[in-house]
């Protein structure tokens, strides 16, 4: 079995990858930012690094996980985030004799680019939202009011822009009218250009994940999103496992087959709940927060990810079992959390949310049948415990 280095360890994804491949018989270590971190702390970590942050100091970043994979003697390296992968994807920064399962550089880097993706989308018959794009911050001065049917979500191009050395993430916001629209336009930075106004689709969003090789879908699996953070429409914090729409996971499969795409990905959609229509939001070409959810359900995409890489790719894609939810413990609290202190105006709720009192019920079960924890296992409790710590900390 091959050593892998794994990293940004406090991802949740980065856990999920260690406790598959740690399961499977991989010596697998970890670095990120600081030595604590949530996927460090897995009892399938063999050892902790401390690296430089992707997004402050890419370059040092490339670096230091070069030497660390020489050091570790590892034989293949699992980038976990955006911005890791920015930062060693290109090739000078590839550590010799280590195994990178992922696309080239420019290609990463145009499913990076939401208003390229959602032009290749239309192509590929998929639903887009309206928008309009704004491709500087000085044109920001020359944007009417009438120009957008509220409420609007805001997108920068890239979730990972930048700047002269650096790059930082800015996050999608939402503005429910013409005032809210010019205060989040006028915060953003200049880097963060250019963004994208989109009418919002109010819906259940939906995420359809593929494992690409050679051409091929090598593995596949859907999820739809019960609860979300922020509680409008962000990162899942419960969610269930479900049979993709047929139709849809070849539209979505033809959509990463336009880029050459090789590796993993969540095609993000969702579906407006007037219409039945399912829209595209963005592509995600990485390991994704609720991964541990598809290994639960049958689908252990690391595990696959590195079959196909040493060339044994399935013949088929593996069969999963719909019906199975997760649910970030954590998280979920932050939602019920952020329910509780503010109003479903204030949030952009859609009108039919679930109220107050219903989502304290529902988060506070202890216990659901066929729901499982994302973070807290009795064989690993240490992430968990971890998690914890960091949560209290950050009140």
């Amino acid at each position: 079995m091959p050593r892998v280095l794994v990293t940004d360890g406090g991802e949740r994804a980065a856990l999920a990858v260690v406790r598959s491949l740690g399961r499977a018989g991989h010596e697998v270590h970890v670095c990120g930012p600081r030595e604590r971190t949530l996927a460090g702390s897995s009892r399938w970590a063999r050892s902790r690094s401390v690296v430089s942050d992707p997004l402050a100091a890419p370059a040092a970043f490339a670096a230091e996980v070069r030497a660390l994979a020489v050091r570790l003697r590892v034989e293949v390296l699992l980038p976990i985030s955006e911005a890791s992968l920015l930062a060693v994807l290109p090739f000078g920064e590839r550590p010799p004799g280590v195994l990178l399962p992922f696309p080239t550089e420019p290609v990463f880097r145009a499913v990076c680019d939401k208003r390229r993706v959602l032009a290749a989308a239309e192509r590929a018959g998929i639903a887009v939202p309206a928008q309009r794009v704004i491709e500087r911050a000085e044109d920001r001065a020359t944007v009417a009011p009438d120009t957008f049917r509220f409420p609007v979500v805001v997108k920068p191009s890239r979730s990972v822009c930048e700047g002269e050395g650096t790059r930082c993430k800015v996050p999608v916001q939402h503005a429910a009218d013409w005032v809210e629209l010019r205060v989040v336009l006028e915060d953003l930075p200049p880097e963060a250009y250019p963004v994208m106004v989109q009418q919002r689709v109010v819906g259940p969003g939906t995420g359809i994940f593929l494992l690409m090789w050679d051409g091929r879908v090598r593995a596949s699996f859907a999820h739809r999103r019960l609860r979300e953070k922020p509680p409008a429409g962000g990162v899942s914090v419960l969610r269930e496992s479900v049979a993709a729409d047929p139709v849809l996971a070849d539209r979505a499969a033809a959509l990463l087959a336009s880029f050459r795409w090789q590796g993993v990905a969540m095609v993000e959609m969702k579906v407006d709940e007037g219409t039945g229509t399912p829209y595209l939001m963005e592509i995600n070409g990485r390991f994704w927060g609720s991964l541990q959810l598809a290994v639960d359900a049958g689908v252990d995409f690391p595990a696959l990810l590195l079959e196909c890489a040493a060339g044994r790719a399935p013949k088929a894609p593996p069969p999963y079992r719909p019906g199975v939810r997760s649910r970030w413990e954590w998280g979920d609290v932050d939602h019920l959390l952020t329910r509780i202190r503010r109003s479903p105006a204030e949030l952009a709720l859609p009108a039919g949310s679930p109220g107050r009192l219903s989502t304290a019920a529902h988060v506070l079960t202890p216990w659901s049948r066929g729901r499982r924890g994302e973070v807290l296992r009795a064989s690993d409790p240490a992430p968990f415990v971890r998690e914890t710590i960091d949560w209290f900390l950050r009140r």
